[in-house]
């Protein structure tokens, strides 16, 4: 257990925050280049978030003021702790890696605050940064140890292979993933995701994370990835991925996940490739809450894009609780209404208030970084509980959280 933070570090750290305010960007880019000198810990990082154009560096910049602002009141802070420590496990980063991210945090602030940095405001930062790791490294090491003791758990990389590929649309393709071993996986909780380490001929290792896309069944997960245009590992996997091809893959992690006992109707919004955690937990309804009342819209350009309609379909076909609405932004000329798709648009705050049961649902929202924007900021205002607002986002949550 972490002894308390000092009232005088308290004091000297919240009095960075205009420091921080300022410079915080640089700061972290600079941390990053100290600590990606060393490719042990260069490997643990998703590379494609990082960069001039990375969302990475504004994430931890933003992370950093919002733990210096809040420094005095970190329980304010839990939830965002427990998405550090679920991506964490997810990269398998253990305590031995936070003394590089000591050095090279409080290195960084040394060289860009300058004269500025005395040595008592680094004291105090090293203080408030060991304060915050012990805190993750206790949370960490609870979630590996669940891990390893649950039926078909495990820790480190496990080699799986893929059993089956199946196109979904003109853009995503489905991966169906079985253990090398033989033996059980450990059944996740629908909406986590699984992170895989890519070897790719010319590449330094990639770690790229990607949410299970079927209900837990302890045999086999299935993943439902986009290719993107620039997207290096979703690239491979569409063009290399075929039948047989090992991957090493970590245990599930998350913390958008659907309750083990749902008790109250679940409303689930998707747009393009966010209908994947989507999937996992409509299964999961379907299979084993038949009474909870259920809603899931998704919306997608059109149906060349349209992933899985006839599946989502068949599991809402002929079931009370279930209803599907799907919205297309751009039909086709051969999209049907009624048939390929319910609407025209996007999904907005207007139907949501007119369609789902906005006073007595859990809503569960991933998609693209606008959606995001627009319905978790149109639920909020609505005066909707944030506990009753769950969402996923494919990439460090910067300013979304802000919002």
């Amino acid at each position: 257990m972490s002894q308390p933070l000092s009232d005088r570090t308290v004091a000297l750290v919240k009095a960075t925050v205009p420091a921080l305010e300022a410079h915080g960007l640089e700061i972290v880019r600079v941390m990053y280049d100290h600590m990606f000198q060393n490719p042990m810990i260069r490997d643990l990082f998703n590379q494609s978030h990082h960069g001039d154009a990375g969302s990475q560096p504004r994430a931890l910049t933003a992370a950093i003021l919002a733990y210096a602002s809040n420094i005095d009141n970190l329980g304010a802070l839990a939830p965002a702790v427990e998405r550090i420590a679920q991506k964490h496990v997810g990269l398998q980063i253990l305590p031995e890696h936070y003394p590089y991210v000591a050095e090279a945090l409080l290195g960084a602030i040394k060289q860009v605050l300058g004269d500025a940095a005395t040595d008592e405001i680094l004291a105090a930062w090293g203080e408030a940064y060991w304060f915050l790791a012990n805190i993750l490294i206790a949370r960490e090491d609870h979630i590996y140890r669940d891990l390893a003791a649950a039926e078909g758990g495990w820790n480190g990389w496990r080699s799986f292979a893929i059993e089956d590929v199946r196109p979904e649309s003109a853009t995503i393709t489905s991966f169906l993933l079985r253990p090398t071993d033989g033996r059980p996986v450990v059944r996740h909780k629908p909406g986590q995701y699984l992170t895989f380490w890519l070897e790719i001929p010319g590449h330094a290792p990639l770690k790229r994370n990607y949410s299970i896309s079927n209900a837990p069944n302890g045999e086999n997960y299935r993943i439902s990835v986009k290719r993107e245009p620039h997207g290096l590992a979703s690239n491979w996997l569409h063009d290399h991925g075929a039948a047989g091809t090992l991957l090493k893959v970590a245990p599930p992690a998350g913390e958008f996940f659907l309750a083990d006992h749902p008790e109250r109707p679940v409303v689930l919004l998707s747009g393009g490739v966010g209908l994947t955690p989507m999937l996992a937990m409509l299964e999961t309804i379907v299979a084993k809450h038949p009474g909870v009342p259920v809603h899931y819209a998704h919306g997608t350009l059109d149906g060349s894009t349209h992933a899985m309609g006839h599946h989502v379909r068949a599991l809402a076909e002929g079931r009370s609780n279930v209803r599907v609405t799907t919205f297309y932004q751009q039909p086709r000329s051969d999209d049907v209404p009624g048939r390929d798709f319910d609407r025209a648009g996007l999904i907005d705050e207007a139907w949501i208030r007119g369609e789902t049961p906005i006073d007595d649902a859990d809503y569960f929202v991933c998609g693209p970084r606008p959606m995001l924007r627009n319905l978790i900021t149109a639920l909020s205002m609505s005066g909707l509980p944030a506990d009753r607002i769950h969402y996923e986002f494919f990439g460090p949550a910067d300013e979304l959280l802000a919002a």
